[in-house]
């Protein structure tokens, strides 16, 4: 037997590493492939991005600093410009009008010293800065007190909900504050500024409506709303100049130059400091109203989801107490201290009100089972009223009639067969239904002193809704009925 095999596996094993070498390779190129291709549509993505959102070549470096400088300027027509807005605005407060309040917005010069200030910092002008504080605080002066003499001698004046709406600044208005005035500057600094967006950020953060509404406040002496007002028109100032000056370091606005070196870097410092101290405060807002706004949320959560949901709790009114970290709740009806002790465990599993303190006030005397009690006798109590109302009700129908019965009777002794007075005047009131009152009577009358004759006399009034023409009419008509119903021409009218 020949030593060579009858078959011959290296052959095959070759070509089946062969195959697996050529997959892999395959498998190899069509990775590199798709990573080209991913990195191809990340750059055109990256690329459409970059288009969409740049604005940086589309910047009028130049134009955009005189047009900020031009506004900042405050005397004049832009005084009085001011004058009349703040005006507009605290009438539209006064009217509670919203529209009033959006035409003062527009017409509003107080955003020129705010982008001033942003600008000025950004740029490192300290001349600009100090123009830019100076206008704006003589501004703000300016409208406190025409809004006050306004609020003040004005006789129609009182809390509207355009007033309240500016006395109580939460988070939303920081957001609208800052994103308002990102896309104040950004429009401002494009080529061809867009008056629409400028329009729609004068209304949208609203400088001129919190002035007006601390002018009420000092007005009505009311310290709550003054404050709660200057903050609001704070924050917006504030964060508008802060979009600013963002806005124009993103787009790399050149710094004001200075000669001597020691005095630029004297007024860079200036500028950083004043941009940090002016940080500080809308910093702590934002936190302060943000942390407020999470205790709002989870004590609303708290109430919907632990106490209103249950029918068991007859819940009257909570008052969170933020300061004190303690919340007061009452209750109409007595509680019990495994519910007392469940409402406060539960207050633990809220993270903003999970050190707070509960404290809970029921009403003893006005537990389930005696309100029970109290509505079953109500109720009682009502039945035999409707029970005794009815009756009495049934024994009036039947006086009434016995009374119709026995005038009919007099009347049919005392007049011999002449109509009676009850169905005349029934008959009177169904014809004219105007007459309040109805009164009749026989008189005797002589005009030569000699003849006597028999006057049937009606003494009438009308209502006093008619007018005179309606009443000589209806008169007449009525004249001409009492003719036909007495079958006499010898009638009087007389109206009281």
């Amino acid at each position: 037997m020949s030593n060579e095999n009858k078959f011959n596996f290296s052959e095959e094993e070759n070509s089946r590493v062969t195959n697996e070498m050529n997959k892999e390779a395959a498998v190899e190129e069509k990775k590199e492939a798709v990573k080209k291709d991913a990195q191809g549509l990340f750059a055109s993505i990256k690329n459409f991005l970059s288009e969409l959102l740049d604005f940086r070549d589309d910047t009028d470096r130049d134009a955009t600093i005189e047009a900020i400088k031009a506004d900042i300027s405050f005397k004049g027509a832009t005084a009085w410009i001011l004058v009349c807005s703040i005006m507009v605005a605290s009438v539209g407060l006064n009217a509670d009008s919203t529209a009033v309040v959006i035409g003062a917005m527009l017409i509003s010069p107080l955003m020129g010293p705010i982008l001033g200030v942003g600008m000025s910092i950004a740029i490192n002008d300290i001349d600009t800065l100090k123009k830019s504080l100076i206008n704006l605080a003589t501004m703000i002066v300016l409208s406190l007190l025409t809004a006050w003499l306004f609020f003040k001698f004005f006789p129609l004046s009182e809390d509207t909900s355009e007033l309240l709406g500016r006395v109580k600044p939460d988070i939303r208005d920081v957001l609208i504050a800052f994103f308002g005035g990102l896309a104040l500057i950004i429009a401002r600094t494009k080529k061809g500024t867009i008056a629409s967006v400028i329009f729609g950020v004068a209304i949208a953060t609203a400088l001129m409506p919190p002035l007006c509404t601390a002018g009420y406040g000092l007005a009505k002496g009311n310290w709550p709303y003054f404050l709660g007002a200057m903050n609001l028109f704070t924050i917006n100032t504030i964060f508008i100049a802060l979009a600013t000056f963002i806005v124009l370091k993103v787009l790399r606005f050149p710094m004001l130059k200075y000669a001597n070196s020691l005095k630029r870097k004297r007024i860079a410092r200036f500028a950083a400091l004043v941009a940090i101290i002016v940080m500080i405060y809308p910093t702590i807002t934002f936190l302060k109203v943000l942390k407020q706004r999470g205790y709002d949320n989870d004590y609303s959560r708290y109430i919907k989801n632990e106490i209103e949901t249950n029918n068991e709790l007859w819940f009257q009114k909570g008052i969170p107490h933020y300061n004190d970290k303690k919340i007061t709740l009452y209750f109409n009806g007595e509680i019990s201290e495994a519910t007392e002790t469940d409402l406060k465990n539960e207050l633990k599993q809220y993270e903003n009100l999970k050190d707070f303190s509960l404290e809970i006030f029921g009403n003893k005397n006005r537990s389930f089972d005696k309100l029970s009690d109290a509505y079953d006798r109500a109720i009682d109590e009502l039945d035999k009223k409707d029970l005794i109302i009815s009756g009495l009700q049934k024994q009036i129908t039947e006086l009434q009639g016995t009374v119709s019965g026995l005038n009919q009777q007099i009347e049919a002794k005392n007049t011999s067969g002449e109509i009676a007075f009850s169905s005349l005047a029934k008959d009177a009131k169904i014809r004219f239904s105007d007459l309040e009152y109805f009164g009749y009577a026989k008189m005797l009358e002589s005009k030569d002193f000699i003849k006597v004759d028999t006057l049937s006399v009606a003494n009438i009034k009308w209502k006093e809704s008619l007018n005179d023409s309606l009443i000589l009419v209806k008169e007449g008509e009525l004249l001409i009925w009492l003719k036909q119903a007495l079958k006499t021409d010898k009638v009087s009218i007389n109206r009281n």
